[in-house]
């Protein structure tokens, strides 16, 4: 279904040309592992408890085609122990018994302190954190040779900055629905929260970056959390 616009919970248009991805019924069209992912009241709900603790990360993919550049917009809200993030141009990991994605990932978390940085599962690490503008050189050989330090990709070049985590994350709602967009446009990688840009990538690296690939949700490793998807809505960046 083609939307005419991108409607906020309210009905609010907020853009043109948006495709929903999720019909808020069921998992048509998506895969995942039960028992951590579920439909409650027109959103994805995912859950970890204490009974269901996880030693990996786990995802719910999108089985549909996403556009090479693409916006994405979407709705979240994650309780303070979550963490959480929407992978995309990612390929599955093969060879596992669950599901799981490598790939670009627009980061967050109840604390505010991932929210909006652009970490890249299983590959290169934190390509820019809350408030950074990065560019990221060629780097030859093997991802898995390459330093990281704190999990972040040492190659990554700042090349300016947004503002503090505190100015940016201030306007972040606790435990309440906030509003994600996502641009990426080439190799161009915008993610705001709220209509504020909070991070911004420029993937120069011809040897590691994706062109392509799959979009997906992810709950984390770690105590128990939930977190809740909605209104989620692709538009092609380049039309129809």
């Amino acid at each position: 279904m083609i939307l005419a616009g991108f409607l906020l919970s309210g009905g609010r248009v907020q853009d043109e040309g948006y495709k929903s991805i999720f019909n808020g019924q069921n998992f048509e069209g998506w895969v995942g592992d039960d028992p951590y992912w579920s439909v409650k009241d027109s959103a994805i709900h995912g859950e970890i408890t204490a009974e269901t603790i996880i030693d990996r990360n786990r995802f719910l993919i999108y089985q549909g085609d996403i556009p090479a550049d693409f916006e994405l917009r979407l709705e979240y809200r994650i309780s303070q122990a979550g963490n959480s993030g929407i992978n995309y141009r990612s390929e599955i990991v093969e060879g596992l018994d669950y599901y799981a994605l490598k790939g670009y990932q627009f980061d967050l978390d109840g604390a505010k302190n991932l929210t909006g940085s652009n970490y890249e599962e299983r590959v290169r690490s934190t390509l820019a954190k809350i408030g950074e503008v990065t560019e990221l050189p060629t780097v030859e050989g093997s991802v898995s040779l390459k330093p990281r330090e704190q999990n972040f990709w040492t190659a990554r070049v700042v090349t300016d900055t947004l503002g503090s985590k505190e100015q940016l994350t201030r306007q972040i709602a606790d435990g309440q629905w906030n509003k994600v967009h996502l641009i990426v446009n080439g190799y161009h990688m915008q993610h705001f929260i709220n209509g504020v840009l909070m991070s911004e990538v420029v993937d120069k690296d011809t040897v590691n970056r994706r062109s392509d690939g799959l979009l997906g949700v992810q709950v984390h490793i770690g105590p128990p959390m939930t977190i809740e998807y909605r209104n989620i809505m692709v538009r092609d960046l380049k039309g129809p």
